[in-house]
């Protein structure tokens, strides 16, 4: 049967078979032993798998609920996989002062795996406990001494890789839970502004279906106005050689959607048409391979309503006189007779005493 994640994409799960064997998903992180936040990492991450219920809200199936708690170190060792921690916390864990831990995550060092605004409204990135750690048994040299010349070189130029480095995971983890072709094309557009969008997709019906389809995979809960604005701006992709790969990508996954079958194409909703007019006249026939031609059709004007002798005309009636004055049949004034010429008499000469002579 096919359903959806927990981020509203879809997914095949042939072991879904009703909401009898799945359970809510604030059911199911308390028999986890997560929080809300941690059981929404832990379903993006794939290490829960949640599906869709009938109402439209995330559901995890009994079984994997059962397969997890008989994990061995369970729960604290779901836990500790889906912890995160901030700039102060990570930068303890690695035994650095934060503006080193800061250095480290801007030069790609370090990939965040979420964020959130503080009170100011400024991103605050978090990052997986355990790939701190894992960075410390990496790479020891990173953290003691100068940096190196190509870390420096990249923060002289104001470099801050974090956006890029959590946009490129987050859409990689978005795209391993669907298979939809239509869903994996508009989880790629994400990464791109409106008018590099418009360039690839010059189709406005289907970029209309991947905002549609990219509003409904958003993953987890759904945030406040001011981080849908924050993560619409970090998603889309600022540097010259990603916008170019986000381009190819969204190439390759468009060209697998038109050509896949089950898909039904972007326009199948059908445009609105004119409004009907009225019905033509019947067409005679014709013997076939006779030369028609056709008849130009002639404008059907409607009658225009004469004023009552001795009034004035209405609003109604001059309407009607200016449309037909645009469609070119105006009507033929009538000959306005012209006032009777009193004959003009020579004036009388005067004298100079002003007397007729």
């Amino acid at each position: 049967m096919s359903t959806t994640n927990m981020s509203g994409v879809p997914r095949n799960d042939a072991s879904w078979e009703g909401s009898a064997d799945t359970v809510s998903a604030s059911r199911a992180a308390a028999e986890l032993g997560l929080k809300p936040s941690e059981f929404d990492l832990a379903v993006l991450l794939g290490e829960v798998a949640a599906v869709s219920g009938p109402d439209g809200r995330p559901r995890v199936g009994v079984r994997e609920i059962e397969r997890l708690r008989a994990r061995e170190g369970f729960p604290a060792a779901l836990r500790d996989r889906v912890r995160t921690v901030g700039t102060a916390e990570g930068a303890r864990l690695l035994g650095v002062s934060p503006a080193r831990f800061t250095r480290l995550a801007r030069t790609g060092c370090l990939t965040p795996v979420a964020f959130y605004l503080n009170r100011y409204r400024a991103v605050v990135w978090i990052y997986l406990a355990r790939e701190v750690r894992a960075l410390a048994d990496r790479s020891p040299e990173l953290l003691v001494g100068n940096s190196p010349p190509w870390m420096r070189g990249l923060l002289d130029a104001g470099g801050d890789l974090r956006p890029r480095n959590w946009r490129s995971r987050r859409i990689e983890r978005l795209l391993a839970l669907t298979d939809d072709p239509w869903t994996r094309a508009a989880i790629v557009a994400q990464g791109l502004d409106p008018d590099e969008l418009a360039d690839v997709v010059d189709d406005p019906r289907e970029r209309a279906r991947l905002g549609r389809l990219r509003g409904e995979a958003v993953f987890g809960r759904r945030p406040s106005a001011a981080g849908r604005e924050a993560m619409a701006r970090l998603m889309h992709a600022d540097a010259p050689d990603e916008i170019l790969w986000r381009r190819i990508t969204l190439g390759v996954e468009l060209d697998a959607a038109r050509a896949h079958p089950a898909s039904p194409h972007p326009g199948d909703a059908p445009r609105p048409g004119p409004a009907a007019g009225p019905a033509a006249p019947p067409v005679a026939s014709v013997a076939p391979g006779a030369a028609t031609v056709p008849e130009p059709a002639s404008p059907v004007v409607p009658p225009l309503k004469r004023p009552r002798p001795g009034r004035r005309a209405g609003l109604l009636a001059r309407l009607g006189r200016r449309a037909a004055g645009r469609l070119g049949l105006r009507r033929e004034r009538r000959a306005r007779a012209l006032p009777a010429m009193r004959p003009v008499r020579p004036a009388a000469r005067r004298g100079s005493a002003g007397r007729p002579r």
